[in-house]
C-alpha cells in the first residue's frame, strides 16, 4: 500500500519534466510528508492537455455522504477496480496521475513496525495511476483521489506485500489519456522495469506533523555506549 509520501521538486521543475499545460493550484509548497486527507498535486488531461491539480488524498464517492469515507480509499486495488463500486466507472472516466519523488512504507518487525522511505534511483518525480472524483458537500466541491497499488517488485518485496502502481513517462501518457481503453492497456501497467532504492528511515516521519528533510534521512542505529565502558 501506499500511506504517506513526499513532494518536493519545485513548481518550474514539475512544469518542465511533465510538460504540464495548466497549472491550476494557487498555493503549491513541497513536503516531506503527506499524510491521507491532506492536499498533494494531481495530474489529469483534458483535451490532450495536462493539467496539474490540488486534490484530497482518499477517495469520495460521489454517492457518499459521509466526507470521512474518503479516510478508508486512500488506495485501491489495480486488480479489482473494475469490480468495485466506488472505482468500476472512474476507469473510464476520471483517470489521474498522483506526483511525488518517493513514498514511505512501514516494514512489520514483529511487534514493531520501522519506516522506509521508497525512490526511483534517479531522484526524478515517481507517478502513480490514480482514480479521482469531484465529490460534492452540503456547502462546497471537493476534488478527492485514490492511489492503485499492485503487488511489489521483488527488491522492495521485503517490506511490504503491495506497492504503488508507478508509471514511466510512455506509460503515464497511456494512462492519462482517457481515449486509451483502459482493457487493452492494463496489462502494461503494473510492472515498473527499474529497481528503486530504499532506505529506512526514523519514527520521525510517523507524525504527520514533521515536516523536514529528516524526515527522508537514513536510520542511524543508536551506539551503545556501554559497549566502550571498560567498568
Amino acid at each position: 500500500m501506499c500511506g504517506r509520501k513526499s513532494l518536493t521538486k519545485s513548481e518550474k521543475r514539475i512544469i518542465e519534466e511533465l510538460l504540464v499545460d495548466e497549472w491550476q493550484v494557487e498555493d503549491y509548497s513541497p513536503s516531506y510528508n503527506i499524510a491521507p486527507t491532506q492536499n498533494s498535486l494531481v495530474m489529469i488531461q483534458k483535451k490532450g492537455s495536462n493539467i496539474i491539480k490540488d486534490m484530497k488524498w482518499g477517495l469520495i464517492p460521489k454517492w457518499s455522504q459521509d466526507e470521512s469515507s474518503g479516510s478508508k480509499m486512500i488506495n485501491a486495488r489495480f486488480e479489482t477496480i473494475t469490480t468495485k463500486a466506488s472505482f468500476k466507472n472512474l476507469v473510464y472516466q476520471n483517470r489521474c496521475v498522483i506526483l511525488c519523488d518517493g513514498y514511505y512504507e512501514w516494514k512489520q518487525d514483529g511487534i514493531n513496525k520501522s519506516p522506509y522511505f521508497i525512490q526511483k534511483k534517479d531522484r526524478s518525480l515517481m507517478l502513480f495511476a490514480g482514480l479521482w472524483t469531484l465529490w460534492q458537500s452540503s456547502s462546497d466541491y471537493v476534488f478527492t483521489y485514490t492511489i492503485l497499488t499492485t503487488n511489489p517488485q521483488k527488491d522492495i518485496a521485503h517490506i511490504h506485500n503491495r506497492m504503488p502502481v508507478i508509471l514511466n513517462k510512455p506509460k503515464m501518457e497511456m494512462w492519462i489519456n482517457l481515449n486509451n481503453d483502459y482493457f487493452e492497456i492494463k496489462d502494461e501497467l503494473v510492472y515498473f522495469e527499474h529497481e528503486l532504492d530504499h532506505h529506512q528511515v526514523s519514527n520521525f516521519v510517523n507524525s504527520p506533523n514533521n515536516n523536514s528533510r529528516k524526515c527522508i534521512a537514513p536510520f542511524k542505529m543508536p551506539v551503545n555506549l556501554n559497549l566502550f565502558d571498560n567498568n
